[in-house]
């Protein structure tokens, strides 16, 4: 099923594609841009990124960009008229668009993968780091790119690169943005893995239909847990945990795990 708010595909700047096993794509339609975001463009990813969220036939989804990039960030042509215009929206769209995109993607209860098709830059790597995976072309890279237009860093670089790298790598690539190439991506754990371009989709709908078929809500659970122990103490963390344990205790999937495993059996989840 595919849906872009009763518009074309090559009118609307975010597609949505559900498979019948619970994939929900989210594509960055604007090509010709790079996919950058406008204030269009961010209303539309945050439409999607919640319908799926929030749909209980999705159990895992996909966050790509069509063309030759998965997304640069900011469109700064919007952005230099916005400046000319002194417009409020300007700095608005950091708490009002990018900063509830990154917790969607970050904390939604699914696995998200990004398939990075093309170059990450900016907030385009920022989206890519808040995934559970990020699987990339071998013609892909990633660039931190604000301090090169003269910004701060936004949408949750400053929490999730030093997580990822190292605080003194983080900084290194924030202050001195590059675009960096796949295999180093890889070597410095900025990707989970590299494919070639032509692998990239089949690789990425393996990946996901395997996410698909397992317990999505302990899924969503493990990610909550991570994201809260990273900036809490161990007995905050430990409650957390303790938390969620007993929620995930009561669903369908752990009771039919459980029995599938006194069975001798392979467990099929629901997703419940």
């Amino acid at each position: 099923m595919t849906t872009a708010a009763q518009e074309s595909p090559e009118q609307h700047p975010v597609l949505v594609e559900t498979s019948p096993e619970g994939v929900a794509t989210v594509r960055l339609n604007r090509p010709d841009a790079m996919n950058a975001l406008t204030v269009a463009t961010k209303e539309a990813l945050l439409e999607a990124l919640r319908a799926v969220a929030e749909d209980p036939t999705v159990r895992c989804v996909v966050l790509t960009g069509s063309g030759r990039a998965f997304c640069v960030g900011q469109d700064l042509k919007e952005h230099v008229e916005l400046l000319r215009e002194g417009a409020e929206a300007l700095w608005t769209t950091v708490p009002e668009h990018y900063n509830p995109l990154v917790e969607l993607i970050a904390t939604m209860d699914k696995p998200v993968v990004a398939a990075l098709n093309g170059v990450a830059a900016g907030a385009g790597a920022a989206f890519a780091f808040a995934a559970d995976f990020r699987v990339m072309a071998d013609t892909a890279g990633i660039n931190l790119a604000f301090a090169g237009i003269a910004l701060s860093c936004d949408s949750g670089s400053s929490w999730a690169l030093p997580r990822l790298v190292g605080v003194a790598r983080a900084k290194e690539l924030l202050l001195l943005p590059r675009t960096i190439p796949a295999q180093e991506c890889l070597d410095l754990g900025l990707v989970t893995r590299v494919v070639t371009a032509a692998e990239l989709d089949g690789t990425v709908a393996g990946l996901a239909a395997t996410l698909a078929a397992g317990p999505t809500l302990a899924y969503g659970a493990i990610r909550r847990a991570v994201a809260f122990s990273a900036g809490h103490g161990l007995t905050e963390s430990l409650a957390h945990e303790a938390q969620l344990m007993a929620r995930t205790g009561t669903t369908e999937d752990h009771q039919s795990a459980v029995r599938a495993f006194l069975a001798k059996e392979k467990p099929v989840f629901s997703g419940r």
